[in-house]
């Protein structure tokens, strides 16, 4: 896991988006309103973060100190703009959650928070079966409402907690969050 630096990395997150909205709009799934998600992993203020696995981008997400969600009270690690690569969801989203779980708990934050595109009611939501996996894996869904982004979504959060061991299966040289002031969205 690391902090996508070069241009050339973040031209790839950017393609992963692209890749991964095409796969859920086959599939009939949400996807992101906004037509600009890609972009956003191009700017290297918004320091986004990418799964690496023996080189090949396996996900890449913007990770944020407590914004403004408008939802869930205390300090955060935000998980913004999540997105795997297509047909490899399962495995990849265990390891995001051992290593947010983790990181955040390194940098004195007691709670991992992310969004999941969602429509209602979320019992029968295409997602379910997703939303289902989370929280097997430990996160709690907290219920839907209006993202980050002024979609509707399923709003998770997950419990920090520090695991020795998970150094050995992922490195980690991601950037410390930076708080996003005040603002509900990364511009």
């Amino acid at each position: 896991m690391r902090t996508l630096c070069t241009d050339a990395e973040r031209d790839e997150a950017a393609a992963l988006v692209q890749d991964r909205h095409s796969w859920l709009t086959m599939r009939g799934l949400p996807v992101p309103a906004r037509a600009d998600v890609p972009a956003l992993f191009r700017k290297p203020q918004a320091k986004p973060a990418g799964l690496f696995e023996d080189g090949l981008l396996l996900a890449c997400m913007i990770p944020q100190r407590t914004p403004d969600l408008g939802w869930g009270q205390g300090p955060c690690l935000f998980l913004s703009c999540i997105h795997t690569l297509p047909d490899r969801t399962d495995d990849t989203i265990q390891l995001i959650t051992l290593w947010a779980s983790d990181f955040a708990a390194r940098h004195d934050l007691p709670l991992v928070r992310a969004e999941a595109l969602a429509r209602l009611p979320l019992g029968i939501d295409p997602i379910a079966p997703f939303l289902r996996r989370l929280t097997d894996m430990g996160w709690d869904v907290r219920g839907p409402g209006t993202g980050q982004h002024e979609e509707q979504v399923a709003r998770l959060e997950l419990l920090a907690e520090q695991r020795s061991g998970l150094r050995a299966l992922i490195a980690c040289r991601v950037h410390e969050p930076q708080s996003a002031a005040g603002s509900r969205t990364i511009t």
